[in-house]
């Protein structure tokens, strides 16, 4: 499986908070499709010779230009003018939204949840994992956040695993390593210089990268094909 997912940092936000504000709704929202099939949304792009920029809830994320396999449009939904519901969101939503909000996709994110809990919000383990993404404590402390809301949770969880990504993004073997340090800790990858060579860690890396493609195809098959 390739794993080309360059993830950059979107760490300018101060920088473009001004442009934002007056340009935010110029722009339709899209779809840069990567050659490795991963979707990042984004409401808009700027292609700079072999730098691709996507922006996106006031932040931007930079591919290489060789790793875009193009751009697709996103269905615009006018949201009508209700009160907020009350029914209660899925943990499966909240993935979702996650996901889209830390550029990832939703399908690699909803993998790892699976693999942690189960999509169970109620989860805990034996070492003192919390709730869908099995945040250790002092990881939700780090990413401000209360592990047993599972809001919070999912949050918090999205956002260290895409600062894994970043950490591991000149690796060639990225998506590996990062899942491979949210589950034993990015100490142990650094000092393997790769996996660990823990059997649960292996089996882990396996089972999301496996449930990731499955999602992927499952996806793909239930998109409608252009006539």
């Amino acid at each position: 499986m390739a794993e080309l997912f360059m993830i950059l940092e979107r760490k300018r936000v101060l920088r473009f908070a001004a442009f934002w504000a007056l340009a935010g709704s110029c722009f339709a929202g899209e779809s840069a499709v990567l050659i490795t099939g991963f979707r990042i949304h984004a409401d808009r792009h700027e292609n700079d010779g072999a730098v691709v920029r996507l922006y996106a809830n006031g932040g931007v994320t930079e591919f290489a230009a060789s790793q875009i396999a193009g751009f697709e449009p996103d269905e615009q939904v006018v949201k009508p003018a209700v009160l907020q519901s009350s029914v209660p969101v899925s943990p499966e939503e909240l993935v979702t939204a996650a996901a889209n909000r830390n550029g990832l996709p939703a399908d690699f994110v909803r993998s790892v949840v699976a693999a942690e809990s189960g999509f169970r919000t109620n989860a805990f383990s034996i070492k003192g994992a919390i709730g869908l993404m099995q945040l250790m404590p002092a990881t939700a402390r780090e990413y401000g956040a209360n592990p047993q809301d599972p809001k919070q949770n999912v949050e918090a969880g999205t956002r260290y695993l895409r600062d894994l990504l970043w950490k591991y993004r000149n690796d060639d073997h990225q998506v590996s390593r990062a899942l491979a340090a949210y589950n034993a800790g990015p100490g142990a990858v650094d000092r393997y210089h790769g996996i660990p060579p823990y059997r649960e860690t292996l089996a882990y890396v396996e089972r999301v990268l496996r449930k990731y493609a499955k999602q992927t195809a499952a996806s793909k098959r239930a998109k409608p094909s252009a006539d």
